[in-house]
């Protein structure tokens, strides 16, 4: 087989993580020499990077590789990802299955058989994204009663700060304009770096923000999902200081049950979530929380799922991402036997979903008038000649534009009024020439300067 002429497929199931892993891999093998196979043609070489945190999520990873291998007979299939790691033996049986790799440590060395010898110290770009996610850190030693991923990615590994720094530049430099800061425990970013250090020393995740917002250029940053236990007054302070950090955060819940946390082996309870909340609200001006709950969980009574409400409404969230619980093999819970109804859980689920469409329309409705950073992401698919973005408070937010001319870009617009959807708006005077014009082409370098777009709170 000749260099020039190997093609490859790449495949991702999962988080963020993941997916910041696949790209990595992707641009390992384009330097050396590899490029993607288009829709139309075999690869001869697929990678599936998988998930799993559920058992479906495993069921996925196998019907994915199942079809690459009906798709691509002749090529070498190899997975790596949380499923390959916890179960390498079934997944070494499927078919096409060239090898598993179970350490994402030794990737070089697993893929030097395909003609790999080269890896990059990076990424520099990320396809099919408007937006970067950025891995720092890797490994979880919480052990939840209810969750797996501890058990496949139980090394708790975070990136020198230097090499994020020279990793974002990059992606900033061809054109990223958002950069999301992700791993498996983002709050625990720094924990083993500062081991053995005196406390000068120590470097968390504030003090990586702190060097990010160092950086020239117009971009933003924006955290992934924290424990509300780690969005320390350090954390927040750095974020109130510098306007390039999102006003947002995704603190997971799970329960407001004390009871039903003790059972999750959570670290935290109601009380303490609720405090950080309100510091949080008290230092950043209108933040968006986001969360998780699970519902179902075993042994959660109607007193458990009303103190979720309960929590739910206090803190006024914005979004709540709402799962219910399924057993996972392997983990405490799933020996648990106080299983909660199919009937009741879906009766909780919609009650939550009811208090979670009015809490985001107060909060959509408390955001009309005010003006918002928006990165573009593409048309509106509902309302004709309209762009639509995510906006610094993860808000969706829809405006007239000309689509071409502002993808991937950042656009300041006032909120006029809230709908189903998120937001409606406008530009604000300074963009609206860049919002509507055809093509930024015949602006010369200097004139093209002056439409940067400023990141506002």
């Amino acid at each position: 087989m000749k260099t020039a002429s190997r093609t490859c497929r790449l495949l991702t199931l999962g988080c963020k993580v993941n997916q910041y892993e696949t790209q990595f891999v992707k641009e390992m093998l384009e330097a050396n020499g590899y490029r993607e196979a288009s829709a139309q043609e075999q690869a001869d070489l697929c990678v599936v990077n998988t998930c799993t945190v559920t058992s479906e999520a495993d069921a996925k990873s196998r019907q994915t590789v199942r079809r690459l291998a009906q798709e691509n007979p002749l090529a070498a299939i190899v997975v790596m990802g949380c499923y390959a790691t916890r179960d390498p033996e079934s997944v070494a049986r499927l078919p096409g299955v060239a090898k598993v790799i179970t350490d994402k440590e030794k990737i070089l060395d697993e893929l030097r058989s395909f003609g790999v010898s080269r890896q990059p110290c990076g990424i520099s770009r990320f396809d099919g994204h408007q937006r970067a996610f950025v891995k720092v850190q890797d490994g979880c030693l919480l052990h939840c009663s209810y969750c797996i991923i501890p058990q496949v990615r139980p090394t708790v590994r975070s990136r020198p700060v230097e090499g994020i720094v020279e990793e974002v530049e990059r992606l900033t430099a061809g054109g990223c304009q958002e950069i999301v800061l992700t791993g498996i425990h983002l709050g625990h970013y720094g924990v083993d770096l500062s081991r053995g250090k005196p406390k000068t020393q120590w470097r968390r995740l504030w003090h990586l923000l702190e060097e990010l917002c160092r950086l020239p250029g117009d971009f933003r940053i924006r955290l992934s999902s924290l424990e509300a236990a780690e969005a320390r007054d350090d954390l927040v302070k750095v974020m109130a200081a510098h306007k390039r950090i999102c006003p947002h955060l995704h603190l997971c819940l799970q329960s407001g049950s004390d009871r039903i946390l003790g059972l999750m082996k959570r670290r935290y309870r109601s009380a303490g979530f609720l405090e950080r909340c309100r510091r949080i609200r008290e230092s950043l001006p209108n933040p968006a929380l986001t969360t998780d709950v699970i519902i179902g969980f075993p042994g959660e009574e109607d007193a458990d799922f009303e103190a979720t409400l309960k929590v739910v409404r206090e803190v006024g969230f914005s979004k709540v991402h709402i799962f219910s619980y399924s057993p996972r093999q392997g983990t405490p819970a799933a020996s648990m036997r106080q299983t909660v109804p199919p009937a009741t859980v879906a009766a909780r689920r919609q009650q939550l979903l009811d208090l979670e469409a009015e809490l985001r329309e107060r909060f959509l409705n408390n955001c009309v008038r005010q003006s918002f950073d928006v990165l573009v992401e593409g048309s509106d698919p509902i309302r004709p000649g309209w762009a639509r973005g995510t906006s610094c408070r993860h808000v969706p937010v829809s405006f007239p534009g000309h689509v071409p001319a502002l993808i991937r870009r950042r656009v300041t617009v006032r909120a006029l009024q809230a709908a189903e959807d998120g937001l409606i708006g406008e530009p604000e005077p300074a963009d609206r020439l860049i919002a509507t014009q055809p093509s930024l082409e015949n602006f010369g370098q200097s004139n093209a300067a002056r439409f940067t777009l400023p990141v506002v709170g």
